[in-house]
């Protein structure tokens, strides 16, 4: 008897990017030419369940060890469309996506201009939400029907929404993994069982309320995430650049998994792609009755963004299974 695969539902955005590469981040009042430009799909949740489909599965599609469900929102225009078919070709299913129609500032689909430094490939984003913002609370109901293995979400949708999901959640028992990106401050009954927190530099400052430039002293990293482990959550993970990442988990583990030395073209989509990687590894255990080994996960998943950063775009950089078995 084939038994039904675990699924990931991944709640959150979807964009369509407007990526220009340049010499440098413009100064105030500058104007710079870019040397190219792209129009691709994106969105830091579409991404996300992009690299949970790509990450646990062949480039045939075949071999899955996961299902990955899209639930989010996108305009009935010609971007929209060009999502849902990007997502659909990963693998990913997208019937939980709602195409928005109308005439207000919510019926079209999300945009993000990233501005690539050319020299470091280090990003900036500017995000125009669209239908985005329409993701409503209400939508949280559909959670209970179907009853994932784990939930993935971001704070590119509205925030009440991300609150409802996690309280629901909480409530069915769904495991939840959460990327506070970008950094918004949350209420304390966010972090009360929340299963795995995946956070940057910039994201732990303010959610910790540390000052980042203390974050280069690994003492601090490692009190910080004693304290936000304090506050209710089991297993967190500190991005931390070109130094690697640290992790602890309530369990006692703890650590710094060194970065990956390469050649960075493009930043955008690694800490998609350190999710994605981190989010099948926790299905797998769990569809296996294992423990979960956040260090072997971390380590996995570090592999797996430094493939991404030597590629240029968003979903297209983003490694499948077999390319990583390969190497």
């Amino acid at each position: 008897m084939v038994l039904p695969l675990p699924t990931i539902c991944v709640l959150g955005s979807l964009n369509i990017d407007l990526v220009y590469y340049l010499p440098h981040h413009p100064l105030p009042g500058e104007t710079l030419t870019s040397s190219h430009s792209d129009v691709s799909p994106g969105g830091k949740g579409a991404n996300q369940a992009v690299a949970c489909a790509k990450l646990s599965r062949s480039r045939t599609l075949e071999n899955a060890s996961t299902k990955v469900v899209m639930v989010g929102a996108v305009g009935a225009d010609t971007h929209g469309a060009t999502l849902l078919g990007s997502l659909q070709s990963y693998g990913v299913d997208t019937s939980e996506v709602v195409q928005r129609r109308g005439h207000d500032e919510h019926s079209t689909t999300g945009t993000a201009v990233v501005m690539v430094d050319n020299c470091t490939g280090q990003n900036r984003i500017i995000l125009a939400p669209g239908a985005n913002a329409s993701l409503r609370p209400e939508i949280v109901t559909r959670l209970a029907d179907l009853r994932p293995s784990l939930l993935v979400m971001q704070l590119e949708v509205p925030i009440d929404t991300v609150l409802q999901a996690l309280a629901a959640a909480r409530s069915a028992g769904i495991p939840v993994l959460l990327n506070p990106a970008p950094a918004l401050e949350l209420p304390e009954e966010a972090y009360i069982g929340l299963s795995h927190l995946i956070l940057n530099e910039t994201e732990v400052a303010m959610l910790a309320q540390v000052d980042e430039n203390e974050l280069e002293n690994l003492d601090v990293v490692e009190k910080t995430a004693t304290r936000m482990l304090a506050k209710g959550v089991q297993n967190l993970v500190i991005t931390l650049g070109a130094r690697g990442a640290y992790y602890m988990s309530k369990n006692g583990q703890k650590g710094l998994v060194p970065a990956q030395k390469v050649n960075v073209v493009d930043t955008t989509a690694a800490g998609d792609t350190f999710i994605g990687m981190y989010s099948v590894l926790v299905v797998e255990a769990s569809s296996r009755n294992m423990d979960f080994d956040i260090r072997a996960a971390v380590t996995a998943s570090t592999f797996a963004s430094a493939k991404t950063v030597s590629r240029k775009g968003a979903q297209i950089s983003i490694p499948w299974k077999d390319e990583l078995e390969t190497e």
